[in-house]
């Protein structure tokens, strides 16, 4: 029988296995959960709920109605367990020089918009499937911008122009992008060599938002000139914008990365990309900056720091910074 360790201060060390069950525990708030995802009988995981409880000195785990919710003290606790089971697994796991890509199975989850998946994803994929075809990339749409999905393990990168993610998520710059007017192939701006202001508010306008808003920096800058758009309709992503642009009369307002991946669009302005012609907007608006960010548990994690340099090396191939 092994003995139970014991601290310096003569009081026994706790049990680090409960580490790992507080962990499932605390995600799944459910003790029924947690005991099918650790293999457990329910009545085991009820018992390790009780060391828990008296572990922390909380319950940890309350009914609500026929479930259970987290108490305030296990909600402070749910990102500081997940990220030391992740540090622990990482000390206990073998250290290698250089991962073997050719037999790596393993699978990434990347919060990216619909327009960097539609513009860079297949590139993505295929310098990945080059190097490790047993990698698995799984793009999760971004209906809101938070770091939640970083800190908690459930995705690995997030793609998108930096915003409030926390003082403690990494950064790198990958492009920089700017907005571009897009109208179908025979719309009367694509026999414009230039298009003004005037003319760009002439037509109606198909605009891209997760959130439903209509107005933006170019709807700022063209009230600076005593104009303003007509805003028809109003789509979730920038691709559907470029769909509804090439079927109908409307100018799309979309980021010229979201062209890149037609050979055609490489002179701007004024370029045909397929049944589209883009051209410069006829105001100022900011360029923006696109990153990657990832939590600092995963910064020396060398599968991770390989799809990161992965990442950083297809979108300076096909983008500027």
């Amino acid at each position: 029988m092994s003995k139970q360790l014991v601290l310096r201060s003569g009081m026994p060390e706790p049990d680090l296995n409960l580490l790992i069950a507080l962990d499932v525990l605390l995600a799944d708030g459910s003790v029924v959960g947690a005991a099918r995802r650790l293999g457990l009988s329910a009545s085991a995981m009820s018992r390790t709920l009780t060391r828990l409880r008296e572990a922390t000195g909380d319950p940890l785990l309350v009914r609500a109605g026929r479930g259970m919710v987290l108490t305030p003290h296990a909600e402070a606790l749910r990102q500081r367990t997940r990220n030391a089971v992740h540090e622990a697994l990482a000390v206990l796991r073998p250290s290698t020089a250089e991962p073997d890509f050719s037999t790596l199975q393993r699978t990434f989850t990347i919060r990216a918009n619909d327009g960097f998946v539609d513009a860079l994803g297949a590139s993505l994929i295929a310098a990945v499937t080059a190097v490790a075809p047993l990698v698995c990339l799984i793009f999760a749409p971004k209906l809101e911008k938070t770091a939640a999905y970083l800190r908690d393990g459930s995705a690995d990168l997030e793609i998108g122009v930096l915003s409030e993610m926390g003082p403690e998520v990494r950064v790198q710059a990958l492009f920089r992008d700017r907005f571009l007017g897009v109208v179908r192939q025979g719309h009367p701006l694509a026999m414009e060599r230039e298009v003004t202001a005037e003319r760009y508010t002439a037509f109606g306008h198909v605009v891209a938002s997760r959130h439903g808003r209509a107005s933006g920096p170019v709807d700022e800058a063209l009230a600076a000139l005593g104009l303003e758009r007509t805003i028809v309709a109003v789509v979730p992503s920038f691709p559907a914008a470029l769909a509804v642009a090439r079927g109908s009369d409307l100018i799309a307002l979309v980021p010229a990365s979201l062209l890149s991946n037609q050979p055609e669009q490489q002179e701007l302005p004024a370029s045909t990309v397929a049944t589209t012609y883009a051209f410069e907007l006829p105001v100022k608006t900011a360029e923006i900056t696109v990153s990657q960010m990832w939590h600092p548990r995963l910064e020396v994690d060398p599968v991770h720091r390989w799809l990161r340099q992965l990442m950083l090396t297809v979108c300076r191939e096909r983008l500027p910074l």
